[in-house]
């Protein structure tokens, strides 16, 4: 909060170099554009922070054993989530051995965003920036929808929609300001996203059904690891166009706890792409039910019945 200067001033500057006007620019007129769409959007991504590295926020998210579901971590007011985060990168890190010592499988996250739920003034950050432009316009939106609606207690629901608005977002928002050519480049980067999701989605719930069918033990652990290499099998023929899959294959975390995680972000997304088709793509009518569908006991089947 002390490091963040606003966007209005940084833009007026000299010294501010010509990429990053650009870049505040564009981030400007996609506020305006989650406005028009619904959004709540206040003094959000007003300000600007320059941050060094690649996050904001390191984030621990943990799995109990023969579970592929996050164990959470409870807060007042917010209720359980499946991560806990942290500005100081090197108590994650201790937190997380201190979790692997009691059992837990461990995922830890660099985060280049998040929200405070509309409570403060939240800032468009360098590490948001340094994913790229469309990234960075793509996470605008998410965090909007966090600001707009918040369910306490149904995180899924929350993040896997919040994904989705964004993604929609962003490609709605190129199309209607930079053309057909802008959208397409977006809408391959969110097939991208998509594509990796329906595979980490699917490893969770095969690993799911494994630790429901088998006992602990060598028997069980072997066919765990043959559902992962079958996983990153899957992941290098992706034919994915701004990552190399072979790549991602290799390097990707695929324990229990950061395939839980997938879910988390992804789960069912497909019913939402549907719901949206439902509506004729009608973006803004998609937001005015979820808002109305927030306070239901079930704010996912509320916002996707007929």
């Amino acid at each position: 909060m002390y490091a963040e200067r606003p966007i209005d001033e940084v833009m007026r500057d000299p010294a501010t170099p010509a990429s990053l006007r650009s870049q505040l620019e564009t981030i400007q007129g996609a506020r305006s554009y989650a406005h028009d769409l619904g959004l709540e959007v206040d003094e959000q991504y007003t300000s600007y922070v320059d941050w060094p590295g690649d996050r904001i926020v390191t984030t621990v998210v943990t799995t109990r054993p023969g579970e592929v579901t996050p164990a959470g971590f409870w807060f007042p007011l917010l209720g359980r989530l499946p991560y806990k985060g942290f500005f100081d990168r090197e108590r994650a890190e201790a937190e997380a051995e201190k979790l692997r010592g009691k059992g837990f499988d461990v995922c830890v996250i660099a985060v280049s965003a998040y929200s405070t739920l509309g409570w403060l003034n939240d800032p468009v950050t360098a590490p948001m920036l340094r994913g790229g432009e469309g990234r960075t316009v793509e996470t605008i939106f998410h965090e909007l929808v966090h600001a707009t609606v918040y369910t306490k207690d149904h995180v899924d629901f929350n993040e896997t929609v919040a994904s989705f608005i964004g993604q929609e977002a962003s490609v709605q928002f190129y199309a209607d300001t930079e053309g057909a050519t802008a959208a397409e480049t977006r809408r391959a980067a969110v097939d991208d996203s998509r594509a990796l999701s329906a595979v980490l989605t699917a490893l969770r719930d095969r690993i799911e059904a494994l630790y429901q069918e088998t006992e602990p033990g060598v028997e069980q652990e072997r066919r765990r690891e043959a559902l992962e290499n079958a996983a990153r099998e899957e992941l290098a023929g992706l034919a994915l166009t701004g990552r190399d899959g072979t790549a991602l294959a290799q390097t990707i975390r695929l324990n229990d706890a950061c395939v839980a995680l997938a879910g988390t972000y992804a789960a069912g997304i497909e019913r939402y792409a549907a719901n949206l088709a439902a509506l004729g793509g009608n973006l803004g009518e998609f937001i005015a039910r979820l808002r109305a569908a927030a306070d239901a006991p079930d704010p996912a089947e509320a916002l996707l019945a007929p």
